[in-house]
């Protein structure tokens, strides 16, 4: 299964969205705080060109925020994202 990372904060509402959902389909996710450092969240917005949490990353591949993550589970093709 892909390694899951998702660039979050404390308090987003989004992001204990995504993590539950990861969560619910057996997927560890690997939390990076950009609340705790500005330098993680400058990094994010280079990597994804977003400044919004969360940013999820399937493996290498940038999925976007909590709407295109429950998006892609609607379609039936995070399973096979997660599987890749």
């Amino acid at each position: 299964m892909s390694t899951v990372t998702m660039y979050c904060t404390a308090v987003c509402p989004y992001c204990v969205m995504a993590e539950r959902l990861l969560q619910g389909k057996g997927v560890s996710v690997e939390k990076i705080r950009v609340d705790l450092d500005p330098n993680r969240r400058a990094e994010m917005m280079t990597r994804t060109g977003r400044r919004t949490v969360p940013q999820i990353y399937v493996g290498d591949t940038h999925v976007g925020g909590f709407d295109d993550l429950s998006a892609l589970d609607r379609a039936g093709k995070l399973d096979l994202l997660l599987k890749s």
